[in-house]
């Protein structure tokens, strides 16, 4: 259950963790913060995407470590049995981001979703929404890493020439090109070598930003001759749009997603 719509956690709310998980590029001058104390859905809480990356990185939103993770999500207190549901207000689908980093860090994949179509759809549904915030008793969550997930640099590098998994980028058509700038200063332009491109936004209805049905995923990815017996790498900027496609392809496959951590963010330094 990697997707769950808005009538069922309407349902269901009384029995799952909920997570807003929105971030924003820096062009868009938001505050997912600041917009999250003035509206969410009830019993939610925040979970900064920056903040909760490795800091200490000069690159964006690189995995934490171990320790981190384990005292972020403890503070929230969130559970290992726990059902959690996160969503996003954000044009980059950033809740797949922490979706991926539970599964990295252990929670069962059966048990953390995402919510199509985020807070815009709950919204314009006319959902309860609250300003109200509450606080949980903290917990002990215990973190089991499954390092496999997070490819890095020397291995993407070596991949060109040896060909063992596919590697497929989420930007979109023109940053993948070259024909269009990348929004953070000091990158070049282009692609990986031998990588290949779905520009995450193909993943997703146009009219309420959902993902799209299962048979239209497989045709998106199948456009693209992905060799379906390897196995499949994703990347983008900075590791967030990555996790959409990593969903994307866990939803028509079952196969939990494997993602560049550090991106174009580190491979198009100039």
């Amino acid at each position: 259950m990697s997707l769950v719509s808005t009538e069922w956690l309407e349902k269901n709310l009384k029995n799952v963790r909920i997570i807003d998980a929105s971030w924003h590029m820096p062009s868009s001058k938001r505050n997912a913060d600041k917009e999250f104390l003035k509206i969410h859905i009830e019993n939610t809480v925040f979970f900064d995407l920056n903040k909760y990356s490795d800091e200490k990185s000069s690159l964006p939103h690189m995995m934490p470590d171990k320790d981190k993770w384990e005292k972020i999500v403890s503070d929230q207190g969130i559970k290992n049995s726990d059902q959690i549901i996160i969503y996003d207000d954000s044009d980059t689908i950033s809740s797949c981001r922490c979706w991926f980093t539970f599964i990295y860090f252990g929670h069962d994949p059966n048990k953390v979703s995402i919510l199509d179509g985020g807070l815009k759809k709950w919204i314009n549904e006319k959902r309860f929404v609250t300003s109200n915030l509450r606080k949980f008793d903290k917990s002990k969550y215990d973190v089991t890493e499954k390092k496999f997930l997070i490819k890095n640099k020397e291995q993407i590098s070596k991949n060109i020439n040896t060909k063992v998994f596919e590697l497929i980028d989420a930007r979109s058509e023109q940053r993948f090109k070259g024909q269009a700038s990348e929004p953070r200063k000091g990158l070049k332009s282009g692609h990986i070598p031998n990588s290949k491109n779905i520009p995450f936004t193909d993943c997703l209805n146009k009219a309420d930003r959902t993902f799209k049905k299962k048979e239209d995923l497989i045709k998106i990815f199948a456009k693209q001759n992905i060799d379906i017996k390897k196995d499949v790498v994703f990347t983008c900027g900075s590791g967030v749009t990555a996790c959409v496609l990593g969903l994307a392809n866990f939803v028509i496959s079952d196969k939990t997603p494997i993602i560049y951590d550090g991106s174009w963010s580190e491979w198009g330094k100039e």
